[in-house]
């Protein structure tokens, strides 16, 4: 793996269990590979009832896209805050993740934007088959000086 459970807890603010990702196994300028073996966990703090719903991969595809923008150096500080501003096109072919064997894989592909927003497409993959699919809009809050 490129980028390890421990290097990714230092680009994101998620911490402990709640981060999501396990490791980053491909990147480039524009795109980012992750690996999650979290939407197992009895601790993961997204269950509900014991479940861990679908629509749960957004956060797992919106710690990808952070990390991307972390490692491409696509946002000059690191940002306080990012905020998903909106879904497009999401489709959900599995109702829960938890009970889907084996690794999750997280791909995004940086779409546009730039340092204070950004676009990615992304697919959280499982089973051989695409799971959760969709576009995400997030706005960057810049830290404070």
């Amino acid at each position: 793996m490129i980028v390890t459970r421990d290097e990714i807890a230092r680009l994101i603010p998620h911490q402990g269990a709640m981060c999501l990702l396990d490791a980053v196994s491909a990147w480039d300028e524009n795109s980012i590979s992750c690996v999650s073996s979290r939407h197992r966990a009895l601790d993961n703090p997204l269950r509900q009832e014991g479940r861990l719903g679908a629509l749960c991969a957004i956060e797992f595809a919106a710690q990808a896209m952070a990390i991307h923008g972390g490692l491409a150096g696509l946002v000059p500080e690191r940002p306080r805050v990012g905020y998903l501003a909106s879904l497009r096109e999401v489709a959900c072919r599995c109702e829960r993740l938890d009970d889907i064997p084996g690794v999750l894989t997280i791909d995004a592909v940086r779409l546009m934007g730039d340092a204070a927003q950004v676009i990615y497409s992304f697919a959280v993959r499982g089973d051989a088959r695409d799971l959760v699919t969709g576009r995400a809009a997030v706005i960057l809050e810049a830290a404070s000086p």
